[in-house]
């Protein structure tokens, strides 16, 4: 019971099983739900971001049971670390934006992070390819994907600095 739970936490309630581009699928997802969460729900971002903290440390462990056994320390269908790295910059983005917004420019923005964090989580620049190279357990499985988000921030404020 407890490893069929397991399962379904780490492969984002099966998203993980997808044939092809699972982590594309999952950070899909991952868009689509945050964005139901902030803006049909209007729940408060930062409710969201200490959510996403709080599965952040039950994944260090989630994923540790789950990779345990298997030769591959980093499998297709773990793709929590695609929630957790997508979610940082869709939740910063909406912290740092709180108040009324023009859906055209949210969707704009939702768009960009999606598709700038498959760039990072994909390319691995460093110090997202430290993570996924050194550490091969649960945190470097996790922590390339942060760094992949952090990276997506780190775009957004230079590019708001810039055209401001």
């Amino acid at each position: 019971m407890l490893n069929n739970i397991n399962f379904l936490f780490v492969t984002l309630f099966g998203i993980g099983k997808i044939k092809k581009i699972p982590g594309s699928f999952a950070s899909l997802a991952t868009t689509f739900f945050l964005f139901f969460l902030f803006h049909t729900l209007n729940l408060s971002p930062e409710i969201i971001l200490v959510f996403i903290i709080i599965i952040f440390f039950i994944s260090l462990y989630a994923v540790n049971h789950f990779i345990k056994d298997l030769d591959n320390k980093d499998p297709k269908e773990v793709v929590i670390d695609e929630f957790i790295g997508q979610s940082i910059p869709i939740c910063l983005y909406e912290i740092a934006h709180e108040g009324p917004k023009e859906i055209n420019q949210i969707l704009t923005f939702y768009f960009i992070m999606f598709i700038l964090f498959r760039i990072f989580d994909i390319t691995k620049p460093y110090p997202v390819s430290y993570y996924d190279k050194n550490f091969k357990n649960s945190f470097g499985v996790i922590m390339d994907d942060v760094a992949a988000g952090l990276y997506v921030v780190a775009v957004l404020v230079l590019y708001m600095v810039l055209s401001s």
